[in-house]
């Protein structure tokens, strides 16, 4: 059975990229993705996550990026029926549809976890997978903490292009630092 793990990077930043990925595996290869070490992105150290990437390439039968520049963002924002919410379930579904997976771990945005995984499902059309969307899924299960480490270090890597282009060092992009 193929499982895919979704989760993002950047997601409310003042400054860059939300950075979505899916991670699709074997479902016996989880244990090789806990024992090299695979938690979510935000318990780990930079170096720790950008060693760990490598790992995981050789691990997953494929890797899929969706990478949201904040021109799309305030776009889908400016619309009145859009929220951040629907515009990550899109690029969910389209990393899905790109995957094929047998079942789905998702780190759930939403408060509602089961209307999100509805309107997954429904997003899906006639492809039907198993689908599970949970909060913390990135610090439960492997596979999404494995997708969580890909999203942070394509993201921190986009981040420190933009840092040298401009010359400013104006930290991880958020309003926090």
């Amino acid at each position: 059975m193929n499982v895919l793990g979704i989760d993002e990077a950047g997601r409310g930043p003042a400054i860059g990229p939300l950075v979505m990925c899916g991670v699709l595996i074997e479902e016996d290869k989880e244990r090789e993705l806990i024992n090299i070490g695979v938690k979510d992105s935000k318990l780990l150290q930079p170096k720790i996550r950008s060693m760990l990437v490598k790992e995981i390439q050789k691990i997953a039968k494929s890797i899929h990026l969706q990478i949201i520049l904040p021109e799309e963002i305030d776009a889908a924002l400016n619309h009145p029926s859009n929220d951040l919410n629907k515009l990550e379930l899109q690029k969910s579904v389209n990393i899905i549809l790109e995957s094929k997976p047998d079942k789905v771990i998702m780190d759930c945005p939403s408060p509602n976890t089961k209307s999100y995984k509805s309107s997954v499902e429904s997003s899906l059309g006639k492809f039907k997978t198993k689908i599970v969307a949970e909060h913390k899924a990135d610090f439960n299960y492997s596979v999404v903490g494995a997708a969580s480490i890909i999203a942070k270090v394509t993201r921190d890597k986009m981040i420190d292009d933009l840092k040298k282009k401009h010359g400013v060092d104006f930290g991880s992009g958020y309003a926090s630092d």
